[in-house]
């Protein structure tokens, strides 16, 4: 994907945190990423590597996505992923498991139903 201009393809605008690192192994540094489409990203923050690195981005609702960098420009930069990937999902939200019954009512989210109303529990 390095060789192909991909400027032209659609991305979607977002604030959405994220965790990248170098290589395969080491720690996450926290990013923002402020762009997404199906074939890379474009993120701000401490970027632990220079073009070209292999990287890999942890993003929500996705998980670990391989990459390399392909531009870097202060604190922002853009990463080509190696595989699409589908950007809707990093916006879609988060399922928690079971609802937390130990904590009071007026804490809770209401749960969803089949029918669309909420119920309360």
């Amino acid at each position: 994907m390095a060789s192909i201009d991909t400027r032209q393809i659609d991305r979607d605008s977002l604030l959405l945190m994220a965790s990248i690192r170098a290589g395969r192994f080491g720690p996450g540094f926290p990013i923002k990423v402020r762009n997404l489409s199906a074939c890379g990203m474009m993120g701000e923050g401490e970027l632990p590597a220079e073009r070209g690195a292999q990287v890999t981005v942890e993003l929500r609702n996705i998980g670990a996505v391989a990459g390399s960098v392909a531009w870097v420009a202060g604190n922002r930069f853009g990463v080509a992923f190696a595989d699409e990937i589908d950007p809707k999902l990093a916006r879609s939200p988060v399922r928690a498991g079971p609802p937390d019954l130990a904590s009071p009512r007026y804490t809770r989210p209401p749960l969803d139903r089949p029918d669309g109303r909420f119920r309360a529990i």
